[in-house]
């Protein structure tokens, strides 16, 4: 996978296979997640660091998953199909590579090319010039990077300060809902959120359901 006549091949496949991208900046971003982003949405040529929670760096990439983008996971050996597809993700227009060993840098700014949004885990320690690099090819292809780890100068930090499960009843039901604590660090300043993620998948913004329990 990580020849260069490979990568070349996939790029090649994939943008036969890619739809139009528009002018816009904006990438599709779920609702329940765009109170966490300035300007409510990815921004195309624009880095993101989650910590704390890949479930919800995963999440970033579901609404242009769902829109006919394609993505990218990289150094996430404990990818799970069944929890991306109940995101959104589309399992046939998402490339993964579980271990890219040292090549994880030089696959983002390949990928770039013709991924939407590439999802970096665990990325190994960055030159200024990498970071550079990499940064001028996301702003030349209209893509987003997002990185569960560290990374410099992102346009936004996202820090999960807090989980809780709901579900549960009085010793029955099935644990069915999520709730995400979320600190965000942009050009906005600090701000604390809420997301909630319901079977799986991200909920739409809002308090959260009352669940009743049933009558015994």
């Amino acid at each position: 996978m990580n020849s260069p006549a490979t990568v070349r091949s996939l790029q090649q496949r994939i943008t036969e296979m890619q739809p139009l991208r528009l002018d816009d900046r904006a990438l599709p971003t779920a609702p329940g997640l765009r109170s966490l982003l300035p300007g409510g949405a990815l921004r195309k040529g624009s880095s993101y660091v989650v910590r704390g929670s890949r479930l919800l760096a995963l999440a970033l990439l579901s609404e242009a998953s769902i829109s006919g983008a394609w993505c990218g996971v990289i150094g996430f050996p404990a990818f799970g199909a069944e929890a991306a597809a109940a995101l959104g993700i589309a399992l046939d227009r998402c490339v993964l590579i579980p271990d890219p060993a040292s090549d994880g840098l030089g696959l983002v700014g390949a990928l770039s090319e013709i991924l939407t949004v590439t999802l970096l885990c665990r990325p190994a320690a960055a030159t200024s010039g990498d970071v550079e690099r990499i940064a001028a090819r996301l702003r030349e292809h209209g893509s987003a990077l997002v990185v569960a780890g560290d990374w410099p100068r992102p346009e936004s930090t996202l820090r999960v300060t807090g989980s809780r499960w709901h579900g549960l009843g009085a010793g029955s039901g099935m644990l069915e809902d999520r709730e995400l604590t979320v600190q965000s660090l942009d050009k906005r300043g600090s701000q604390q959120h809420t997301v909630r993620f319901s079977n799986g998948a991200v909920a739409a913004p809002g308090p959260a359901p009352v669940r009743r329990l049933a009558a015994r």
